[in-house]
């Protein structure tokens, strides 16, 4: 084995991932940890998926029958049923399904489960995909000691999907992940690496070769974001003035909570999904303001007009009659200036990481500056529902830390 797999093949968690590029031996994996699985008890039934019937018949049965055979156990593939009976001493059957019907997946209960390629479905199908494995995964075997049911997962990285929000964002205890690069297998040809490399672009050479989380969408509105080197785990200290940046969305209020620490920000907290302005009006008062802070509020300019809830009233009225400070201009900046001007905060041309946010408590904000992508009019996508805070976080900084243009006429500074 390569020593990602043999990582992966020695782990105990109860919900093992192997998320690797092309070439990191996935398939492999998976039939030495089902055949290892299966040689606990003649009882044993592992349960094996595939996201459609064509890689059932045409890669899993296959590498199955080929394990199988180079092992000298003796088996009976019954295509219609698609089980693979054996007959040797302590060696159980396995059964082939596949994802394209999570409905499908009834009538049986395994002992251990091996699911591929599970990020290749849309998010909703793979989540009940998975739940209905999961479900079906309590077989207890007999001669079995303390049978330990467990299901595992091989999978190519797609972008920020299923495998992602599971294993990669804020996995669950027993939610355990191996990444593998191309490179890590010595058993590919020499130049597979190098083909790959100068065939595909660099967001699918990280996915596709690194195995890394990335986004696969059209281009990411701020692609040197990264959860671990912008991270930071400061919270706002007793009395600390704030910025907050704000925007209104009825019923998607968002904000981001700001302290400047050597004069660059720190986002140190969020509120997403809030009510109307009163209520985040209400929320930052109790929160911060009552508690000694110092609050200046960076709204939508769009909060001049009338608020949501009050016709007569505008949403900056309502923040500044609750006693907070609010600092806005007439009109809001160019949509490519605020992200000009978060992206230099995120990374800067000297290699500088100017921008810090506690991805902890501020979760929605980290996964917008992962996967926010343009759209087919080359602007940044809102139809995921991950643009309010982002937005909200965008208002301040881009007037704190606006990007200089040199007109090339008068070589005069304007902003």
């Amino acid at each position: 084995m390569t020593e990602p797999q043999a990582e992966f093949f020695q782990l105990t968690a109860k919900y093992p991932a192997f998320v690797g590029g092309f070439g990191t031996g996935k398939t492999e994996t998976l039939a030495n940890c089902a055949i290892r699985d299966a040689l606990t008890s003649s009882s044993a039934l592992i349960a094996l998926y595939e996201p459609t019937y064509d890689l059932v018949r045409l890669i899993l049965a296959p590498r199955m029958e080929e394990k199988l055979s180079d092992l000298g156990i003796r088996y009976k593939y019954n295509k219609q049923e698609n089980i693979i009976y054996t007959s040797a001493p302590n060696c159980g059957d396995f059964v082939l399904r596949t994802l394209e019907n999570p409905a499908r997946i009834i009538g049986y209960e395994s002992y251990r489960a091996h699911v591929d390629e599970i990020d290749t479905l849309k998010k909703k199908q793979a989540l009940l995909a998975w739940q209905k494995i999961i479900a079906r995964n309590r077989q207890q075997p007999a001669g079995v000691i303390d049978p330990f049911n467990r299901v595992s997962v091989y999978s190519t990285p797609e972008g920020y999907q299923f495998v992602y929000d599971t294993w990669g964002r804020n996995p669950k205890p027993g939610y355990v992940m191996v990444q593998a690069a191309t490179y890590t297998n010595p058993f590919l040809p020499d130049d597979y690496v190098q083909t790959l490399m100068e065939s595909y672009p660099p967001a699918l050479i990280e996915a596709y070769i690194e195995g890394q989380f990335t986004n696969l969408a059209s281009g990411s509105v701020y692609p040197d974001f990264s959860r671990k080197l912008n991270h930071t785990d400061a919270v706002e200290a007793e009395g600390e003035p704030l910025l907050v940046g704000m925007d209104f969305n009825r019923l998607h209020m968002s904000a981001v909570i700001y302290v400047m620490r050597d004069g660059l920000p720190v986002a140190v907290n969020e509120i997403t999904d809030g009510r109307d302005t009163p209520s985040m009006a209400q929320l930052l008062v109790e929160r911060y303001k009552n508690k000694g802070h110092a609050i200046q509020v960076f709204p939508d300019a769009s909060g001049q007009n009338s608020s949501s809830k009050n016709a007569s009233e505008s949403d900056l009225s309502i923040l500044k009659g609750a006693g907070l400070s609010v600092r806005v201009n007439s009109t809001n900046p160019a949509i490519v200036d605020r992200v000009n001007a978060v992206n230099a905060l995120i990374l800067n041309g000297q290699g500088e990481r100017r921008l810090k946010v506690n991805t902890h408590r501020c979760p929605h904000l980290t996964d917008g500056l992962e996967q926010q992508a343009y759209d087919k009019n080359g602007m940044p996508d809102k139809s995921s529902g991950i643009d309010h805070v982002i937005d909200a976080a965008g208002y301040p900084l881009a007037m704190l830390f606006p990007i200089v243009k040199r007109t090339a006429t008068s070589q005069s500074l304007r902003v």
